[in-house]
């Protein structure tokens, strides 16, 4: 990909009802929507496919557990170890040039069913909710039973009960091939809820 070789096309405001209809317009009626996870994890066990658009039927639940605090320094070293092995940067360089982001100390995730009943739980690693629980916890003199509980009134309480919401999957690399369900939460999309809307959904 060439970065200069990307246009604009449209810009799309936030916050009015006529914008969630343009990014609606972009997003589930240009895109094939997921609503079996099984032919989901099949296409990708198949190599056909990595990211995905996903609408679940029901949101059971949302979850988080404590998780260490610090990176884990062993990979942290080799991903500088690969930097250096491509003559893009040194030990000093990396340093200087990238600041390495406090670690989340929680897993968040999604408890959810599919449109045959099939229960998932998928774990939410979009940079969104990570800014959120910071905000959060920053806003509450670092009380993290607060930040939690307000982490959750955004991801459940809104946009599971009160929003029309779809997930963002994608698998990694290392979970691609290997894992029962290789698929991660990337990011949400949670316009507001309507009566009726037909997608080609599979």
């Amino acid at each position: 990909m060439y970065i200069d070789k990307i246009k604009v096309i449209n810009h799309i405001g936030t916050g009015r009802k006529h914008d969630w209809n343009e990014r609606k317009d972009l997003i589930l009626n240009q895109c094939i929507i997921f609503n079996d996870i099984e032919k989901l994890i099949a296409k990708a066990k198949n190599n056909e496919l990595s990211l995905a658009v996903f609408k679940p039927s029901t949101i059971n639940a949302f979850k988080y557990k404590k998780d260490d605090t610090e990176w884990d320094q062993k990979k942290l070293k080799k991903v500088k170890a690969k930097l250096a092995q491509r003559n893009l940067f040194d030990e000093a360089s990396f340093d200087h040039y990238f600041k390495i982001m406090p670690k989340l100390p929680y897993k968040f995730s999604y408890e959810f069913e599919d449109i045959n009943g099939k229960k998932c739980n998928l774990m939410i690693t979009d940079w969104e909710i990570g800014q959120l629980y910071w905000n959060c916890l920053k806003n509450n003199n670092n009380n993290e039973s607060i930040a939690i509980n307000d982490v959750k009134k955004k991801y459940y309480d809104n946009f599971a009960i009160r929003k029309d919401l779809y997930f963002f999957l994608g698998t990694t690399g290392a979970f691609h091939d290997i894992a029962p369900n290789p698929f991660i939460i990337i990011g949400t999309f949670h316009p507001p809820k309507v009566n009726q809307m037909t997608f080609n959904f599979q």
